[in-house]
């Protein structure tokens, strides 16, 4: 089961088609809590991400916290997933890095069992681009860009994340809320 989804863009809808699928967006709440210290955050030119993302032909929306929010889904699997590109980047010296995340799954009370940390750990080091977090009460799937990344570069860390973390969902739920 592990990552056999990868790259089928092939199966993904429309944006337009699934905006009202998940319970966050219907809901309309943005993007799970993911913010660092503000002091650590650079605000964006507005125009830069946006134009590369439209440039590229990327789907989304901003939500209220400024996230540019893009939802995948598989027909086949009659399933979808929600990525998100941050609104804002980290400073990283004398440039800027930003997160594409998907929420994978909430953190059950107690936190993972061991076997489930581990299983987590190992599956980040098997993966190329990215790994897992938790950030407050969700396990999320992030992958960290230069922040002047095109935006096929974008687009390709967005299905990952969404990908990998509705595989990871599946796995640890075995449902389709996210």
């Amino acid at each position: 089961m592990h990552h056999r989804r990868l790259f089928r863009a092939s199966r993904l809808l429309p944006l337009a088609c699934l905006l009202a699928l998940s319970p966050i967006v219907a809901a309309g709440e943005g993007a799970p809590e993911r913010q660092p210290p503000a002091a650590d955050l650079v605000p964006s030119a507005e125009d830069t991400l946006a134009q590369r993302l439209d440039a590229h032909g990327v789907r989304y929306e901003r939500d209220e916290d400024g996230d540019y929010r893009v939802v995948f889904a598989w027909q086949q699997e009659n399933r979808s997933q929600l990525a998100f590109v941050a609104g804002s980047a980290h400073v990283l010296g004398d440039s800027a890095v930003r997160e594409v995340f998907s929420p994978a799954a909430p953190v059950p009370a107690g936190g993972f069992s061991a076997e489930q940390a581990d299983m987590l750990l190992r599956d980040s080091q098997r993966n190329i681009l990215g790994g897992w977090e938790i950030a407050g009460d969700t396990l999320f799937y992030v992958v960290k860009l230069h922040d002047d990344a095109d935006g096929a570069r974008f687009e390709q860390a967005l299905e990952i994340a969404a990908q990998l973390a509705d595989d990871m969902e599946l796995q640890l739920t075995g449902e389709d809320n996210l």
